[in-house]
């Protein structure tokens, strides 16, 4: 049973870390649409993360999964199941960027415009100076908030356990109904989600303290 558990562990844990990193690029790309300052990038972009912030989580886990097939059957009139797993890593990066996207724009908001300027006066391009000068400056003031979601989301992985994915909800659920010790099992999935939450802490502790080991 604990074996299970421990497979069940490491599904959770996968499909935290793919999800974290799809969200945090779709955040850079979303803040990014948000500053250009050009409408026709930045409405839809508005449009889309208000939309996600305004749907509970379940919600969206549910009309990914459901709606990616339905909406390719009426194209294509075939019927195409999608890994639970994709589905699930693709709402949870949605879910993550919607809100990490408004941490980051304001982490970039943060970073002087002189530093922009600086680098525009050294024939640095737009694009070369947001990835190489402004971004790496946010990252100090985006990471306590980014931090936080993170754990949201870890959490947030319970939820896939809804559409299939064999997590460490899942897992629990499954071993509690087949020993008729629920209280036990699902204990023990605290547990382990409590541990891997202090672990997080701990790293994000560290990450905070090397990036703002030159003051400021």
């Amino acid at each position: 049973m604990l074996n299970l558990l421990l497979q069940a562990t490491l599904m959770t844990l996968g499909l935290g870390v793919a999800s974290l990193i799809g969200g945090l690029i779709l955040a850079i790309l979303f803040s990014a649409a948000e500053l250009s300052g050009k409408r026709w990038m930045g409405w839809p972009v508005a449009l889309l993360t208000s939309l996600v912030r305004g749907l509970p989580e379940i919600l969206v886990v549910l009309f990914l999964y459901f709606g990616s097939t339905q909406v390719l059957f009426l194209i294509t009139g075939d019927y195409v199941e999608f890994s639970p797993f994709a589905c699930g890593v693709l709402a949870l990066s949605l879910l993550f960027a919607s809100y990490a996207s408004q941490t980051l724009r304001g982490a970039l908001n943060a970073v002087p415009m002189g530093q922009r300027q600086a680098a525009w006066a050294l024939g640095l391009g737009r694009s070369h100076t947001f990835l190489r000068i402004v971004l790496p400056q946010a990252w100090r003031h985006a990471i306590p908030g980014l931090g936080n979601q993170w754990l949201v989301l870890l959490k947030d992985t319970a939820l896939v356990s809804l559409i299939g994915v064999n997590d460490l909800m899942h897992q629990a659920q499954l071993v509690s109904a087949s020993t008729y010790q629920p209280f036990t099992w699902y204990a023990i999935a605290a547990l382990i989600y409590l541990v891997i939450s202090l672990c997080s802490e701990w790293l994000l502790g560290m990450a905070t303290r090397y990036t703002r080991r030159y003051g400021g």
